[in-house]
């Protein structure tokens, strides 16, 4: 939540829509984890979600994207 920069409620919606896409899936560890009591679950990115990730990044590399420079 803090690495992504966004807030709870943000994050959660974005989470519920990646998952309901078949992208991440959620792993409960409420049973697994004994160090870390604030953590219940992760989320691990699925096959199709690497597809999708690799096609992103070879959409951006046909692009070559440059930076528009700001005007101050």
């Amino acid at each position: 939540m803090y690495e992504s920069n966004l807030s709870w409620r943000p994050l959660q919606h974005i989470l519920k829509l990646l998952v309901s896409k078949e992208l991440i899936i959620e792993i409960d560890t409420q049973n697994t984890r004994k160090t870390d009591k604030r953590t219940k679950r992760r989320y691990e990115i699925t096959q199709k979600g690497e597809n999708i990730v690799r096609y992103l990044n070879r959409a951006k590399d046909l692009l070559k994207l440059e930076k528009i420079p700001t005007i101050r």
